[in-house]
């Protein structure tokens, strides 16, 4: 089915290699002449969550942050890092990334369609987000308005998903990190070279455009939180490149 999977606490992590059930080329509505940077941060709110967004704000660059609808309702303070998220729009983007994360059980979550459907359902309603958009706990997929790009595993959900207007936004490369110790394993400099080379050899989703998927969790230290400050000023620097949110990526439902 196109799908590989990794083992991250103990549960197996879905990594979707893809499969096409129909695909058509987006329209670009954005500047060709630009590349875009879509700087995600899953799993908040968590430690990590407020000094990467005062990075970002510092940096004036724009992020998006997928959130848990289950640390929402258990920090004592995860109502109010939502709402400061949500508010900081158009800068920052508040967007849907499961209520409970599959429980860290990825296969069993995505064999009952229609229970995941309720469980992301349920995280809109939490979060009040604004944008029906969506990244699946443990899997890189993709569905947007014309292109569906899927392993078998979460074809059913995507089909739902699709049905009641979702988007799902996968990613084009990540910042990986130590499961044990939330510690990134690339440098600045690395991770900014990851990126300028996949946007220059059009080895992105869509060209042109780059999803980084990052963790808040990995920038709770102020040493990591330095090297993201770093690889934001490395990409500055490049000419045409531009952070944007993910409600501007391409070919989105609207």
């Amino acid at each position: 089915m196109g799908c590989g999977t990794k083992v991250e606490n103990g549960e197996p992590y879905i990594q979707d290699t893809g499969t096409n059930e129909r695909y058509t080329q987006p329209d670009f509505a954005a500047d060709t002449a630009k590349k875009y940077i879509y700087l995600s941060f899953d799993d908040g709110p968590q430690p990590g969550t407020l000094e990467t967004y005062a990075i970002c704000r510092d940096n004036g660059i724009k992020a998006t942050y997928f959130m848990i609808g289950l640390h929402t309702m258990s920090r004592k303070d995860g109502r109010d890092i939502v709402a400061k998220i949500k508010n900081g729009y158009p800068q920052f983007l508040l967007a849907n990334h499961s209520f409970y994360h599959a429980n860290g059980h990825y296969i069993d979550f995505y064999q009952h369609p229609d229970r995941s459907l309720l469980d992301f359902l349920r995280t809109q309603d939490t979060l009040k987000a604004s944008y029906k958009i969506i990244r699946l706990p443990g899997n890189n997929a993709w569905l947007l308005k014309d292109t569906i790009h899927t392993s078998g595993l979460v074809r059913r959900v995507c089909k739902l998903l699709d049905s009641t207007g979702y988007n799902v936004i996968g990613w084009d490369t990540e910042w990986t990190f130590n499961h044990k110790t939330a510690i990134p394993v690339q440098s600045a400099e690395q991770m900014a070279s990851q990126i300028i080379g996949l946007l220059e050899k059009n080895e992105t989703f869509t060209k042109n455009h780059l999803v980084l998927l990052t963790h808040d969790r990995i920038f709770h230290r102020q040493q990591d939180l330095d090297s993201l400050n770093k690889m934001i000023g490395i990409l500055k620097q490049q000419p045409n490149f531009i952070f944007e949110t993910i409600d501007h990526y391409p070919g989105l439902k609207q």
